[in-house]
């Protein structure tokens, strides 16, 4: 009896007594308090958020692409051909995983996509809005760090080990996770010919991405490559992980020109390029094109979904300041608003913004650099003093950039 009085006067997890706390609840020789119920709670929603195992992804719970599209609408402005490739190869990586253990005639491959298209125009934002939606293992890795194996430099299974650390060292979580290689362009190959000396950040580095997108056992390093040699290798199997890639691949436009004959002479020369828009050559992209740019034939057949990401025009470039749930602008009425500060914007300051993002050819990126040129002196100076309202001109904003250097706002 006298213990029974014991554990119901302190919580068995803590031990603190029943005057430090709220609340006890008591069961038969047990007792836990209010804090260690919350507590608890949170560890389970933390693990259950962390879960990667296919018990995951039941049919209700599995977005469909029309869906999947309209999640990436709220982030990104355009780019409705890139978000259906996007959004039709997430929803079949889903399924491929649920069919995981049909044994029939018909086996789905995966299909990696390649994404082209200009420095700016959202191919990482799209990754990384992408992954906010995920039930499975994503991470983001930059091509240009890769070498071949041997040299100074990551080695390219530490595209694996970027994975295994986003799935908690799950292997077999990580062996059906989603990996967005950026920057693939530079990894081009430097001239048209093969080249007779080794190629160590481009060529090289492409040969040993093959065994990688293609589906192969890699003996991963659980914490990076050289650096710590003695470190026990992790097998993990690439067969169900799914790859994207992106890249500018800055000056493909030439290849495509050359390809589609836009500069021919001859009185058939009008009727050959009357339907070509100059302005956009990136939507007539194919394979041949990447061949000629730099990337081996073997590389271009383990990417064959290519889509490309159209320029943005100032209507897009307006939008982008204002509309997506992470705007530009709605972060720094945000940041003022942690203050207690009301900032607003008068519409021609937008226009102002739009204006010389187009004429410094920035694109969205520039649209943040030019923002926080004309904001960089406000946020110094207004915590300090007893305002309460901000309200940002057209005449202000130019006075801020009128102020700068040119190569400041260039790309």
């Amino acid at each position: 009896m006298g213990k029974m009085k014991h554990v119901e006067e302190s919580c068995s997890f803590c031990g603190r007594s029943r005057l430090e706390i709220d609340f006890l609840l008591t069961g038969s020789e047990v007792a836990i308090c209010n804090e260690c119920i919350e507590q608890a709670y949170e560890i389970v929603q933390e693990n259950r958020q962390g879960h990667f195992a296919p018990g995951n992804l039941e049919r209700g719970e599995l977005r469909k692409p029309v869906d999947i599209k309209k999640f990436l609408d709220q982030y990104v402005i355009g780019q409705d051909e890139a978000k259906k490739f996007l959004a039709v190869a997430v929803y079949n990586h889903y399924k491929r995983l649920e069919r995981k253990g049909n044994h029939d005639d018909v086996e789905i491959e995966k299909s990696n996509i390649i994404m082209v298209g200009r420095t700016g125009t959202g191919k990482t934002l799209l990754a990384r809005t992408i992954a906010k939606m995920l039930h499975v293992p994503f991470t983001i890795v930059d091509a240009t760090v890769l070498t071949e194996a041997g040299y100074v430099g990551e080695d390219i299974e530490s595209i694996l080990t970027r994975l295994l650390q986003a799935a908690d060292y799950d292997v077999a979580a990580a062996e059906k996770g989603i990996v967005f290689i950026d920057e693939l362009d530079k990894i081009a190959r430097k001239g048209d010919n093969p080249s007779i000396t080794r190629d160590v950040s481009g060529e090289g580095v492409q040969q040993g991405l093959l065994k990688l997108l293609e589906g192969s056992i890699v003996n991963v390093p659980p914490q990076g490559g050289r650096k710590h040699p003695e470190q026990k290798m992790i097998p993990v199997n690439t067969k169900d992980i799914l790859f994207i890639c992106g890249g500018a691949f800055d000056g493909i436009e030439r290849k495509i020109a050359q390809r589609l004959n836009t500069r021919v002479v001859g009185f058939n020369a009008g009727k050959a390029v009357e339907k070509i828009d100059r302005d956009n050559l990136l939507q007539y992209i194919a394979p041949q094109d990447l061949k000629a740019f730099g990337l081996i034939p073997e590389i271009i057949g383990r990417l064959p979904v290519l889509t490309y990401l159209e320029p943005l025009d100032r209507k897009a470039l307006r939008a982008i300041l204002t509309e997506p749930k992470n705007a530009i602008t709605r972060q720094y009425i945000k940041l003022f608003a942690m203050d207690n500060i009301q900032l607003t914007f008068d519409e021609e300051v937008f226009e102002y913004i739009v204006d010389k993002a187009i004429e410094f050819k920035l694109g969205a990126r520039g649209l943040r650099s030019i923002c926080e040129l004309v904001m960089t002196d406000l946020m110094f100076e207004i915590p300090s003093q007893a305002c309460h309202a901000v309200t940002i001109t057209k005449e202000y904003a130019a006075s801020k950039l009128e102020k700068t250097p040119a190569h400041k706002l260039r790309a």
